[in-house]
């Protein structure tokens, strides 16, 4: 059975709907955010990086990143996301860096040194972040994202 080796929680601020996990070190990235994203797409997956879609235009998304030493079991049956997907992601240091209207502080980190590291995304509280930014601006903490890494085989 899959052990919980870190997790963390982090205030993400989304701008045009989108935030990003990209490799920390971008200058070895091909692509580096928001180059190439799809609008729209809930996950965009480049290699180094991550790129979201959140539901809300310029707000503040609550995000708390679980990291995992095999498959994290299946999500809690209470827990209702309104999207979910899985991807892998190769990072060159085991380290991403956060980035919504800008490159952040925060730092993910996933191991030691770099690899493939699979990954579930959830998402909940979109269609009332939708309504919250349409209709009284800037929200905080209404939308709020589940993202489980794991070492994948090579």
């Amino acid at each position: 059975m899959a052990r919980l080796v870190r997790q963390q929680e982090l205030q993400v601020r989304v701008a045009y709907h989108s935030f990003a996990l990209q490799e920390s070190d971008d200058a070895s990235l091909a692509v580096p955010y928001p180059d190439e994203s799809e609008f729209g797409k809930y996950l965009n997956v480049f290699p180094g990086r991550l790129d979201f879609y959140s539901a809300g235009h310029t707000h503040t998304a609550t995000v708390a990143v679980q990291v995992w030493d095999g498959p994290p079991p299946a999500a809690d049956a209470d827990e209702k996301w309104e999207e979910s997907e899985e991807a892998v992601v190769d990072t060159a240091s085991g380290e991403l860096a956060v980035w919504g209207m800008q490159r952040a502080d925060d730092v993910v980190v996933l191991g030691d040194a770099g690899g493939r590291w699979g990954v579930r995304v959830g998402s909940a509280g979109r269609s009332e972040v939708q309504r919250v930014t349409e209709d009284v601006g800037v929200a905080h903490g209404v939308e709020r994202w589940l993202m489980q890494f794991w070492p994948e085989a090579e």
